[in-house]
């Protein structure tokens, strides 16, 4: 019994995952202050409408798919750290200190959303969709993408997809199921999103459970349409708390012409681990080491690209946000990976710490090796795992030469037998 006992205590602990519990914030406060920043969303959302405007949309499951425009308001950079929702303290909150809702006006009509599309798209033309994860409440959802775009200055028409969660760590089960239940309403948002003519390319970006419900909508598109939207190029799945075996599935059926997927796991997400312990003790996608065999292999030859953030500080105990909470991580996500650029090159990746080692001229084995394990963000995509193995190489032999040229000085000053 008191085994069982520790065991939901345990469990409790580590499944307040995704996000702040701080209830009614979403009353417009209808002006910006001067010296904060305002961010734009397009909020779509399968939730049932709350009797408070100031929740606005509770955790229980709607009947169609609505949409919102949302506007929030950040504080100054000198008041706040980048990968931070700063919550109010108490309400009215200070817009200098605290997020905070400026406006929400209900989009009508099958046409609204497109029309918002078209007035906030930027000269990219691209979109950035997120889908967050368990425990998330409506304004958790809508302040941590205000978050990520206003930190990641992603030049993005931003959209968020926020599915019925109630926002309890007893209601796991619940929330995997509301998953299912939107999967048809994220496909549907995903297709409107891609006939847009003033959209030229969307990046998803998903969090926890919420890639499941991400590559479950995918999936049937691919199934329904024969193939994934075109548009669609770019998937993140964040701390995906995906069965890997099932993952692997699931991408099968994306077909050939399949978005770029990149995947950031974490080998010390806390909260996966115990997801791994109460699915069956499989692995979850989130948390396996990209660099070890199976997955190395297999990763390689679906081309997909990993982000290992295990050595990079959380700022949560749960080791469970690091994409969005490390200024690294936004700053690469804003930078690269919605342009669809290549991130082999960046100078975070551990493939290229190892590489240049190798190739420098005076490195010794003790300084080479710190170089390594202090990288905080270790990139394992289908070029650098080709390269590894080669670049491994490379230094193994730089340091042979090293240790043979002192050898061969040490050897000169000793008498011969």
């Amino acid at each position: 019994m008191q085994k069982t006992l520790a065991s939901l205590t345990l469990a409790a602990f580590l499944l307040s995952a995704c996000g702040g519990r701080h209830i009614g914030v979403m009353t417009p406060v209808g002006s910006v202050q001067p010296g904060t920043s305002k961010v734009d969303l397009l909020v779509a959302t399968t939730r049932a409408r709350d009797n408070d405007p100031a929740v606005l949309f509770s955790g229980e499951r709607g009947t169609g798919l609505m949409v919102n425009a949302v506007n929030v308001s950040i504080p100054p950079d000198a008041n706040r750290k980048i990968g931070q929702v700063q919550w109010p303290k108490r309400l009215p909150a200070d817009p200098l200190r605290d997020f905070v809702t400026v406006s929400v006006d209900p989009l009508e009509g099958e046409r609204a959303g497109e029309v918002w599309l078209k007035s906030h798209m930027p000269k990219s033309r691209r979109v950035l969709v997120f889908v967050h994860g368990f425990n998330n409440l409506y304004e958790d959802a809508v302040y941590r993408f205000a978050q990520i775009v206003h930190d990641s200055h992603a030049d993005v028409a931003p959209v968020v997809f926020t599915w019925p969660s109630r926002g309890s760590i007893f209601d796991y089960n619940y929330d995997k199921e509301s998953t299912n239940y939107s999967r048809d309403a994220l496909e549907e948002l995903l297709r409107r999103t891609a006939q847009n003519p003033a959209v030229s390319d969307i990046t998803i970006m998903a969090h926890s459970m919420g890639t499941w419900l991400t590559v479950e909508a995918l999936r049937q598109m691919a199934i329904r349409d024969g193939h994934v939207a075109s548009k669609i190029n770019n998937v993140i799945l964040a701390s995906p708390d995906l069965d890997v075996d099932v993952f692997g599935r699931q991408f099968v059926s994306l077909g050939e012409e399949r978005p770029h997927f990149t995947i950031f796991v974490s080998r010390d997400d806390r909260a996966l681990a115990l997801s791994r312990r109460i699915s069956g003790n499989v692995d979850r996608l989130g948390q396996i080491d990209p660099s070890a065999e199976p997955y190395r292999s297999k990763l390689e030859a679906a081309g997909i690209t990993v982000l290992d953030l295990t050595k990079l500080k959380g700022g949560d105990r749960l080791n469970h946000g690091k994409f969005a909470e490390s200024p690294e991580v936004v700053k690469l996500i804003g930078d690269r990976l919605i342009a669809g650029q290549t991130i082999t090159d960046s100078q975070v990746g551990l493939g290229e710490a190892v590489g240049a080692v190798a190739m420098g001229a005076a490195q010794t084995v003790g300084s080479a090796a710190s170089v390594a394990v202090s990288t905080p963000i270790a990139i394992f995509d289908p070029r650098t795992r080709r390269n590894y193995d080669a670049q491994l190489k490379r230094f193994g032999q730089s340091m042979e030469n090293t240790a043979g040229s002192v050898g061969d000085t040490v050897g000169a000053g000793l008498p011969t037998q």
